[in-house]
C-alpha cells in the first residue's frame, strides 16, 4: 500500500480585542501524503507537506517576523528583503544562541522574542482539502468548513494530471485563506509512474509551479513517507517496529520513483522520512537515504522532516541507539532538518555537549528550514501577495464545482451489460436506493478530511432525477444480519431500477487498520444477490472503497446489470454518482490498482516487500507489473458510455543511442548480438533520447466522452514485464477526432533496473502498447561516437 497524505500545518494566535480591525496571524503548512497502494496493502509512500503564510482579507496581520513597527528588529539584516535569501538566513542563524537553535528543530518551534520572530506550529492536515484532524485547524466563525475533494485514490482514477494540479491550487488557496493542509485510499494507486505524476502535479499546484532556486513559493509542499513504508498494523507487525527488507532493484524501480520525481520534477520543498527501518536502519537516521540520495543525488532545495514522533520511535521502540542523545545525533548527522515531535528539543543539547553532533550540523538544518520560510515571505513583514484572501475564497462556487468534476472523473464503470446504463428519466421514474452507503455523507470524504462545505449523499443525488424508495438493507457496512433484507427486496420488486450502494468505510480500512480480507464485509454479498433476484428492473452496484474488493459473484451475475466503483468521492459524491447513473456525465475513470481475488491474500505476506514473483516459493508478486495470476478487474480497467478507436499517426521505428564500445554490457558474453546489450543510463546523453508519439483518438459512439490513452512498454529481455510509461486524458465529442501527443524519454521511461539498482537501457526491440489493441515497436541501436555524459 503506498500512501499519499496531504497535511496543512499552521498556528493561529488569538486576535486581540483591543485592535481594530482584528489581527489574524495566519501560518500554514500543508502535507500531502501519497502513499501509493502496492498490492495487498503495500506502500511506496509519497506525501505533500505544505507551509504557507497568509492573511485574512478582513484584517491587517501581525507579521511572523520583521514587523516594521518593531524598532528593535526592523533594521536587522535578515529583515532586509533587498538582500539575497542565503545572506539573510545566515545573518539570522548567526544571531541565535544554541538553545534558541535547538528549540527551532521541532514542529512546535518556540518564538525568539528578542529578535521579533514568532513561535510556529507545523502540524495540521489537508489530504484532499483543508482538514481539522491535526493540531492547527479549528473550523468555526467565518470559516465553518472547506471544500472536501474526493479521496486521493478516487482522484487518481481520473488519470488527469491537469485536474490534480488544479485541485492542489485550490487546496493551497483555501488553506492560506483559512489559516486560522488500511490507507490505500490515501494513495494514487499501485503504479510508480502514475504515483510520481500525481505527486508532481499536486506539488506544482500547491507551490504555484515554482520551486527551483530561491524563487518565491506560494506554499511549500513535502512528499512522504520516504521510503518503502509498508504496513500499519497487520498480523503482529506494526509501522513502529517494522524492518522493510527491500532489494536495491525494488527500491530504485518502485519505492523511490515517486519521491525522486517529486524532488527532481516537482521541485518540492520538503521530504518526510518514515517510521520504519529499511534493511536494518531507521529511515530518519540513514545518511544514505537522506543526505546522499535526497540532497546530494536528487538536489532537494528544501528541508527533510521526520514523521511525527519517529525520532522518538527509533530510540524508544526500535532501540536503535543506547542513549537518547545518540538518536538525536544520528538523525541530524544523517540529514534530518526538522523533528515532528519533541525529541530533538529535549536531547540535542546533550548530543552537542558530548560531541556527538556539531553546532555546524544544527546550523545547516536551520538553514534549510528558514530558507523555505523566507521563500514563503514569512520574514518580509506585513506585505504579501495573499493579503486579500478570506472567507470568500473558501467553499466558493468554483471550488465546489471542481469537487463535483473531480468526483465525476474518478468514477470507474466496471460492468455494463446491454448498455443498462445510463438510466433514463423517462423509463426509470422510480428508483430503489438500497445499501449501507446509500445515504452516506461522512463515508464519502474518507480519512484525513475536514468539515465539508456541505454534502450531497447518493440518495439525495438520485432524488434529483427520479422518485426514490430508500432501504438500507443492513445497518452499517459491517452488515451483521439480514433483518432488513425483505424490505429491500420489496423496494426493488416495485421500482423501475435498483441502485445498491455498498462497500467499505473507515471502520474497515483506515490508518492503523489494515484489511485482512478482500471480500465485502458481513452479509453484503447476500443482500446484493437477493435484491438482484427480486428487482424487476436493471440493478446497478455502486461500490465505495479505497482498496480493491473481490466482487466476482456480482461480476458474473447477469442480474447485476452494471458495476460502478466510486472510491470515496468527496462532498459532492452523491451528485456525481447520480450524474453518471443518468448520463449527465459520461464515466471515464480507470482503476489505478489491480483488484485481486480473495485467495491472493493467503499467498502474500504484507511483511514481504518483494515486488517480483518467486514461483519456487509460491509468491505471486505484486501489482500488474509482476503479478500474472487471475484478477477480478485489472489495473486500468474502465468503460465509457461511448466507444473510442485509436490510430498511431507517427512514432520512431529506430532510435540511435550514443555511447562508447566500452560502456556496452552483454547479457551473454559468448555473443556480440547487439540485442543482448545493455547500457547504463549515465553512459549516454539522455537529453538526446526524447521520443514523440502522435495518436489519433476518435469517438465512434453517440455520446461525448473522455478517453485515457495508456502507453505501456515491454523491453527486449523476456524476464522483464510490461509497465506504464505515459498517459494522457482527452475529451472527444461524438463523431469527432482528437490528436494526442505523447512525449517519452528513453532513459526515464524505457529503461529497466538491474539487481544492483542500476538503471539500464536495453538495445533491441522495445514493444510499445497503446492500450490493449494498438502495438508498435521501437528498436534501440548503439551509436558509437565520442559523447559527453
Amino acid at each position: 500500500m503506498t500512501i499519499y497524505t496531504l497535511l496543512i500545518l499552521f498556528n493561529l494566535s488569538k486576535p486581540t480585542k483591543y485592535v481594530k480591525p482584528i489581527i489574524h496571524i495566519l501560518k500554514i503548512i500543508i502535507s500531502i501524503s501519497i502513499h501509493t497502494y502496492i498490492m495487498s496493502q503495500k506502500y511506496f509512500i509519497l506525501i505533500i507537506f505544505v507551509l504557507a503564510f497568509a492573511y485574512s482579507s478582513e484584517s491587517r496581520r501581525q507579521p511572523f517576523a520583521c514587523d516594521p513597527a518593531n524598532a528593535g528588529t526592523r533594521n536587522l539584516r535578515f529583515c532586509k528583503t533587498s538582500l539575497p535569501i542565503h545572506v539573510r538566513v545566515q545573518d539570522l542563524i548567526g544571531r541565535l544562541t544554541l538553545q534558541e537553535k535547538i528549540r527551532l528543530l521541532v514542529n512546535n518551534a518556540a518564538p525568539v522574542e528578542r529578535l521579533g520572530v514568532s513561535g510556529y506550529e507545523w502540524w495540521s492536515e489537508a489530504l484532499h482539502g483543508v482538514s481539522n484532524t491535526g493540531y492547527g485547524v479549528k473550523f468555526g466563525g467565518a470559516f465553518p468548513g472547506a471544500t472536501s475533494f474526493p479521496q486521493v485514490i478516487t482522484t487518481a482514477a481520473s488519470f488527469n494530471a491537469s485536474l490534480w494540479e488544479e485541485i492542489g491550487r485550490v487546496v493551497s488557496e483555501e488553506g492560506r485563506a483559512i489559516s486560522k493542509v488500511g490507507r490505500g485510499q490515501e494513495t494514487p494507486g499501485e503504479d510508480p509512474h502514475l504515483v510520481a505524476q500525481y505527486g508532481v502535479s499536486y506539488v506544482k499546484g500547491l507551490q504555484g509551479g515554482g520551486g527551483s532556486g530561491n524563487t518565491r513559493l506560494k506554499v511549500a509542499a513535502c512528499c512522504k513517507h520516504y521510503t518503502a513504508y509498508d504496513l500499519d498494523d497487520w498480523n503482529g507487525y506494526d509501522r513502529y517496529h517494522f524492518n522493510a527488507k527491500v532489494s536495491m532493484q525494488d527500491l530504485e524501480d518502485t519505492y523511490n520513483v515517486p519521491f525522486k520525481a517529486c524532488v527532481v520534477e516537482g521541485n518540492v520543498a520538503s521530504v518526510m522520512c518514515s517510521y520504519n527501518q529499511i534493511n536494518g536502519k531507521p529511515s530518519c537516521a540513514d545518511p544514505t537515504l537522506l543526505r546522499d540520495t535526497i540532497r546530494s543525488q536528487w538536489h532537494l532545495n528544501g528541508y527533510i522532516v521526520s514523521d511525527c514522533d519517529s525520532v522518538g520511535v527509533l530510540f524508544e521502540k526500535q532501540h536503535y541507539t543506547r542513549y537518547p542523545e545518540d538518536a538525536a545525533a544520528a538523525t541530524i548527522n544523517a540529514g534530518l532538518d526538522l523533528d515532528c515531535g519533541p525529541f530533538l528539543a529535549i536531547h540535542t543539547d546533550e548530543a552537542v555537549r558530548t560531541g556527538k553532533v556539531s553546532e555546524l550540523e544544527i546550523n545547516n538544518a536551520l538553514a534549510n528550514t528558514i530558507t523555505v520560510q523566507m521563500r514563503l515571505g514569512m520574514f518580509d513583514g506585513p506585505n504579501g501577495p495573499y493579503a486579500n484572501l478570506g472567507p470568500k475564497d473558501v467553499c466558493s462556487s468554483a471550488h465546489q464545482q471542481l469537487a463535483l468534476q473531480a468526483a465525476r472523473e474518478g468514477i470507474v464503470l466496471l460492468k455494463n451489460i446491454g448498455r443498462a446504463l445510463p438510466l433514463s428519466t423517462q423509463r426509470h421514474r422510480t428508483v430503489a436506493v438500497i445499501g449501507p452507503n446509500s445515504d452516506a455523507t461522512l463515508t464519502m470524504i474518507g480519512n484525513y478530511a475536514g468539515v465539508p462545505c456541505g454534502y450531497i449523499s447518493p440518495l439525495q443525488g438520485i432524488s434529483r432525477y427520479a422518485r426514490t424508495v430508500h432501504q438500507q438493507g443492513c445497518m452499517g457496512v459491517a452488515c451483521p444480519g439480514n433483518q432488513n433484507f425483505i424490505l429491500a427486496e420489496v423496494a426493488a420488486r416495485h421500482a423501475d431500477a435498483t441502485v445498491l450502494v455498498m462497500g467499505l468505510d473507515q471502520s474497515i480500512e483506515a490508518e492503523a487498520k489494515d484489511r485482512v480480507s478482500l471480500l465485502l464485509p458481513g452479509h453484503q454479498q447476500d443482500l446484493i444477490s437477493r435484491v438482484a433476484m427480486a428487482s424487476k428492473g436493471p440493478v446497478v452496484l455502486v461500490l465505495m472503497s479505497g482498496g480493491p474488493i473481490d466482487v466476482t459473484f456480482a461480476k458474473n451475475d447477469p442480474r447485476v446489470s452494471a458495476i460502478l466503483w466510486v472510491g470515496y468521492p468527496g462532498q459532492a459524491g452523491g451528485a456525481a454518482i447520480a450524474d453518471v447513473l443518468f448520463g449527465a456525465a459520461n464515466p471515464g475513470g480507470k482503476l489505478p490498482m489491480t483488484w485481486y481475488p480473495q485467495d491472493y491474500v493467503a499467498k502474500v505476506s504484507m511483511a514481504n516487500m518483494d515486488m517480483r514473483a518467486n514461483p519456487t516459493k509460491g509468491y505471486p508478486g505484486r501489482t500488474y507489473r509482476f503479478y500474472k495470476g487471475p484478477t477480478v478487474f485489472p489495473f486500468g480497467a474502465g468503460f465509457s458510455y461511448t466507444r473510442f478507436s485509436q490510430h498511431l499517426v507517427s512514432a520512431p521505428i529506430t532510435v540511435s543511442v550514443p555511447t562508447l564500445h566500452s560502456h556496452l554490457v552483454y547479457n551473454n558474453t559468448t555473443t556480440l548480438m547487439k540485442t543482448k546489450a545493455t547500457l547504463r543510463t549515465i553512459h549516454t546523453n539522455c537529453e538526446s533520447l526524447d521520443i514523440d508519439m502522435h495518436i489519433d483518438v476518435k469517438n465512434i459512439g453517440d455520446m461525448d466522452g473522455t478517453h485515457t490513452v495508456l502507453i505501456f512498454s515491454t523491453p527486449p529481455d523476456p524476464t522483464e514485464t510490461k509497465q506504464l510509461v505515459a498517459f494522457e486524458k482527452v475529451h472527444v465529442v461524438a463523431g469527432a477526432k482528437q490528436r494526442v501527443k505523447i512525449n517519452m524519454n528513453a532513459c526515464k521511461h524505457l529503461s529497466v533496473v538491474d539487481e544492483y539498482g542500476v538503471r539500464r537501457i536495453y538495445m533491441g526491440e522495445h514493444k510499445i502498447h497503446v492500450g490493449d489493441d494498438l502495438k508498435h515497436s521501437i528498436t534501440f541501436q548503439p551509436s558509437f561516437e565520442e559523447i559527453e555524459v
